[in-house]
């Protein structure tokens, strides 16, 4: 027997002896690159660390150092490298847990870093990088999958491959090549973001705009916006379930200093946990909730979050996915909240156990560790009722792969469809996991979205979702 043959009997052996309790990866796993100006605030470390424990659910295309408004002449991608040992160190044991997780050399060779210059500065003829042509070749591939690029710092880099696709392929080819790009920046932090969107109109691109960060979405992830759980943001929490006793990945997650991953809803509405579809903001997810419309132009010159060193904003020129509210009753204080941070603090408890979970697998064994349930939908993902119809919502048939026992929970997701009324679900409390409902009266068309909550009762408690969507139709 060569040699090859017998890695291949060895490889076949040790797949059929793997836990079969693994949870398989989506078939099409997204395509992400990161850009990160790493270095000029330790929240970028904090959201990387993250985000390699879940990197077995995508293909990671590219992770490129940048600057940004915060670091104008330095990039660091050595920072990246340092973590990646790190994640060396834990990626064997993470893949007792779930399939997928890439050898940290793999990744390594993914590392690129874009001009150690301001925005625009490093944008036009005589401007290329290595970082943005590690963006040409992504996008130029064979595939027809969408490239999310989660934007941590500035864009420079993607904005000259931009620059550089358009002036080297006939229009209709780049045009093939711009529908391809998702873009999610949390907040502009330099001039060439507010650039691509003017430039390249059909490109998808969420973002809060402008320098005043007082509006942003993202800062739901961990700032203290009244109604919000604080507990699981605070030091002592992170200390205990990231930083110590969780081998040299949790060493590598830094103490915050302004606020706690600012970055991560960039890529937190990748996550496949049933709650989001990236391909529909308005849905609503992890990463919060935008919707689809031309904002409104507002001068941005007061507010705590005010930048000194940035040029004044302009008027947006085309509609973008931005802020879009929530309106929810707090678990935290039961008072009624409605603001855009709301899209994202109010799945803050679920992330937060989620990413310890996550944590806990880099060191343990499986047995030692709790794993997400595996909702199911035996009523189906998509109905059509007609008005006063009565129909039911059942999660029949789902399971825990750690046999854990499993709460329940169904709520109406009232912004995310085009019905403007609530849904009761009296007389039926929570823990139900099959519950009629009675379809509104309606004189059009309207879509209603539900959600499945189930969260089991392992530690930390996992959570994940399903999301129906059921279509009233007039009698």
């Amino acid at each position: 027997m060569n040699r090859i043959k017998f890695l291949l009997l060895i490889a076949g052996v040790y797949l059929l002896m793997a836990p079969c309790k693994l949870t398989a990866q989506p078939e099409k796993k997204p395509r992400v690159v990161v850009m990160t100006d790493i270095e000029a605030d330790p929240d970028d470390a904090e959201s990387l660390v993250r985000f390699l424990t879940y990197c077995n659910e995508w293909d990671v295309e590219g992770l490129i150092a940048t600057t940004s408004i915060h670091q104008k002449t330095r990039v660091a991608p050595e920072s990246i490298l340092r973590i990646l040992d790190a994640y060396d160190k834990a990626q064997p044991n993470l893949l007792k847990h779930e399939q997928g997780y890439p050898a940290a050399l793999t990744l390594k060779g993914k590392v690129s870093y874009g001009p150690a210059v301001y925005g625009m500065e490093g944008v036009g003829q005589g401007h290329d990088s290595p970082g943005a042509e590690l963006i040409v070749n992504v996008l130029k591939k064979p595939d027809a999958r969408p490239v999310w690029f989660t934007v941590w710092g500035g864009t420079n880099a993607l904005a000259q491959a931009l620059w550089k696709i358009k002036n080297t392929l006939p229009a209709a080819d780049a045009e093939k090549i711009y529908k391809k790009v998702r873009i999610y920046t949390i907040s502009d932090q330099d001039d060439s973001g507010p650039w691509i969107r003017k430039s390249f109109p059909s490109i998808f691109f969420i973002v809060t705009p402008g320098y005043n960060y007082t509006r942003a979405t993202w800062l739901g992830m961990s700032f203290g916006m009244p109604g919000s759980n604080t507990e699981v943001v605070s030091a002592d929490w992170l200390a205990k379930n990231i930083q110590q006793g969780h081998g040299p990945l949790g060493a590598a997650y830094p103490d915050v200093a302004y606020g706690m991953e600012g970055d991560t809803p960039s890529f937190l509405n990748l996550v496949d946990n049933g709650l989001s579809d990236p391909e529909h903001p308005d849905y609503g997810g992890w990463g919060g909730r935008y919707e689809y419309y031309l904002p409104k132009f507002e001068d941005s010159n007061t507010g705590r979050f005010h930048r000194d060193n940035w040029p004044k904003d302009e008027p947006e020129t085309r509609p973008i996915w931005t802020n879009a509210n929530d309106s929810l009753i707090s678990p935290v204080d039961k008072k009624g909240y409605n603001n855009n941070q709301a899209t994202i603090w109010r799945w803050r408890l679920e992330y937060q156990n989620d990413f310890a979970a996550r944590m806990q697998w880099t060191t343990k064994s499986y047995k030692e560790c709790n794993h997400p349930p595996v909702p199911h939908l035996a009523s189906g993902d998509r109905m059509t009722v007609k008005s006063g119809q009565q129909f039911h919502l059942s999660a029949a048939g789902t399971s825990d792969p750690d046999g854990d026992s499993l709460s329940y929970l169904w709520l109406q997701y009232a912004e995310a469809g085009t019905y403007n009324g609530h849904i009761s679900f009296a007389p039926y409390s929570a823990n139900i996991y099959d519950v009629p409902v009675t379809a509104p009266v309606v004189d059009s068309a309207v879509t209603i979205h539900f959600i499945l909550k189930v969260t089991d009762k392992g530690t930390p408690a996992l959570t994940r979702y399903k999301r129906v969507i059921v279509t009233v139709l007039p009698k």
